[in-house]
């Protein structure tokens, strides 16, 4: 009887995209949920594709402003490039909201029956790869220049649980106030930003073990900011692209007179605190 041909092995798939900059250009611009895409093998999860449209699979709006970002400042930027309902590249691999089962009222099937080998399949396919080239971007540049700021790009949605948010962007930090204070003032500062319209840790907390932000620059005493800018506001092209230069503008004499020559420890507030997990950040 003849054997049944052995399936193919699922494709490669890239799990991160880098775009060039200079090492020397004192930021490293990162995007954790750029994208909704999923290798092959995973289908849409079970979802459908009007789901994997919706926030609870990117951060809409983030991937095209970061990459207009990285431009203006003429620094590199390295973006995920899969969905993060396949795991999430921002969560500590210990987290219990690494792998979703259950986001904003919907229910994942392929995510349903992940067990733990399934589980670290995606952690060294995926995760691992994407957090890998950071730590190598960041390496490359310190070994080049100064030690870089680390800025990281995400998406909010204007309604959470039927409440409406009132920030326009929110910056999201720890303890380092290196580029967190002068980057507040100068957003307040601007003449269309109303009362409120700027948050500080605001619409979560910035302080969370294991996240993207405390492996890649709090560990290495790299000053950073986590930016989230409403989604409504970078929906379209021309939204993310006026949004991109607005931050290049407000950014750019922060980088050229911050004390960033030196790594610092600050600490994390994460540590001395228990800061509330288990859910998703829309």
């Amino acid at each position: 009887m003849q054997s049944s041909p052995k399936p193919d092995p699922p494709k490669a798939f890239a799990c991160f995209e880098s775009v060039a900059g200079r090492l020397d250009a004192g930021a490293l611009v990162i995007c954790d949920h750029a994208s909704n895409a999923l290798p092959a093998e995973y289908g849409d999860l079970g979802l459908g594709g009007e789901a994997m449209r919706r926030h609870i699979a990117f951060d809409i709006g983030a991937a095209l402003l970061t990459r207009r970002l990285a431009q203006a400042l003429g620094a590199p930027a390295i973006l995920s490039t899969f969905s993060r309902l396949l795991i999430d590249p921002n969560r500590g691999a210990d987290d219990p909201t690494l792998v979703m089962r259950l986001s904003d009222g919907a229910a994942i099937p392929g995510n349903a029956g992940v067990d733990d080998a399934a589980r670290a399949r995606r952690l060294a396919l995926y995760w691992q790869p994407y957090r890998r080239a950071i730590g190598d971007a960041l390496d490359a540049m310190i070994a080049r220049g100064p030690p870089p700021v680390v800025l990281s790009i995400h998406s909010f949605t204007p309604i959470w649980r039927g409440t409406a948010r009132p920030w326009q962007i929110g910056l999201l930090w720890d303890r380092d106030p290196r580029v967190v204070e002068p980057l507040l003032a100068a957003l307040r500062a601007e003449p269309d930003m109303g009362p409120g319209a700027v948050g500080d840790n605001e619409p979560y907390d910035g302080a969370l073990e294991g996240d993207m932000i405390d492996a890649a620059a709090t560990s290495r005493g790299l000053a950073n900011v986590l930016i989230e800018v409403r989604q409504d506001l970078i929906a379209d092209n021309a939204g993310a692209i006026a949004w991109a230069d607005r931050l290049a503008r407000l950014v750019k004499p922060i980088l050229a007179a911050g004390p960033y020559a030196i790594s610092r420890q600050y600490g994390s507030r994460a540590a001395d605190k228990a800061v509330r997990r288990g859910e998703l950040r829309g």
